[in-house]
């Protein structure tokens, strides 16, 4: 391992098992690494699945891009991320799983969250019938000028 690659300290690795725990996932050495670099310093997260595997990559972890795309697959179907897709080719994994909407930064191609208390809406249209409102995704893409 690099010696000045970031490492998982205790307390990451403390963090991230206890988020496992909490939505009963069983904590596997690739989910335990994962988690701690997801939640582990207790700040709030938009990662790609490329992302999160050169995160876990430069800590000297040892993980595939593919288990990466499984396990977060695995933490969204637990409710532990939400998946943002900004476009058909692009999602962003948010540890942050309450709605609240989001800006995405054309130019850097970097997703962050936007102050919820300023997104008004009056109505939404009423959805087909037979089906109902599960979720409303708000991301307003910025271009600087």
């Amino acid at each position: 391992m690099d010696e000045n690659a970031p490492s998982i300290d205790d307390a990451a690795a403390d963090r991230g098992n206890a988020w496992l725990a909490r939505a009963g996932v069983r904590p596997t050495r690739q989910r335990a690494v994962l988690a701690a670099l997801l939640v582990g310093d207790g700040r709030d997260r938009h990662v790609t699945a490329e992302s999160l595997f050169a995160a876990a990559r430069d800590s000297g972890e040892s993980v595939s891009l593919a288990t990466v795309y499984n396990t977060l697959r695995a933490f969204c179907d637990a409710g532990l991320l939400q998946e943002v897709t900004v476009d058909g080719t692009r999602s962003y994994f948010d540890t942050r799983i309450e709605d609240h909407p989001h800006f995405y930064w054309e130019d850097t191609q970097e997703l962050t969250d936007a102050p919820a208390q300023e997104l008004r809406f009056s109505r939404l249209p009423a959805p087909p019938e037979g089906t109902e409102v599960a979720r409303v995704d708000v991301v307003i893409r910025l271009r600087r000028r």
